[in-house]
């Protein structure tokens, strides 16, 4: 494995496992939906890939782009990797000032808060946002499997970022659009 394998690695482990341990002591959610609702998106992602993966000419593309990038050149793999590890910190950052109020996508909390501090005085959605870096950056640097869940999550992000922000425009009716105006969505000076 290159170095920039590794630290794409550490990355993720380390997202997964702050990610883990911060679920717990956050607010509780208003009118809770059904477990395989919230997950069903997520899941059918997974199912898109290894439905991708059993297509034959997909996966001989996909291991083409992979060998070419395994033998490439190392700035574009530490290129990547310095992505992966800029997004996932870009989403710590924004779950850490998001503190108890953060909540599964499209939930609402008890006594919400509208936080627009540290990454969400640039962007609404900075966790998507960098959950969406962090994955270009692991495709880039190396690991072009991560192609393949890419896409759908970009979708599924932009769903339920909008999905938030009705909910966000009916909970701080004079706030919100004033935050919408002067932020963008995604990423910082982006979308």
């Amino acid at each position: 494995m290159t170095l920039s394998n590794w630290l794409i690695l550490a990355s993720w482990l380390v997202f997964a496992g702050y990610w883990a341990i911060t679920a717990v002591g956050v607010k509780k959610n208003i009118g809770t939906r059904p477990w395989g609702r919230e997950l069903s998106l997520p899941v059918a992602i997974v199912a898109l890939a290894l439905l991708v993966l059993r297509i034959p000419a997909l996966r001989h593309v996909l291991w083409q782009a992979q060998h070419y990038v395994s033998h490439s050149d190392r700035v574009p793999g530490l290129a990547g990797a310095a992505l992966c590890v800029l997004g996932v910190g870009f989403a710590i950052w924004a779950r850490v000032y998001l503190g108890r109020n953060w909540g599964m996508p499209m939930s609402r909390k008890e006594n919400p808060e509208l936080v627009t501090g540290g990454p969400y005085a640039y962007v609404r959605h900075p966790i998507y946002g960098g959950i969406l870096v962090a994955m270009l950056g692991s495709a880039m640097g190396g690991m072009v499997i991560w192609l393949i869940p890419l896409v759908p999550s970009a979708f599924y992000f932009v769903y339920s970022a909008r999905n938030e922000e009705k909910l966000m425009l009916e909970q701080f009716p004079e706030q919100y659009p004033a935050y919408m105006k002067r932020t963008k969505m995604l990423l910082p000076f982006i979308v």
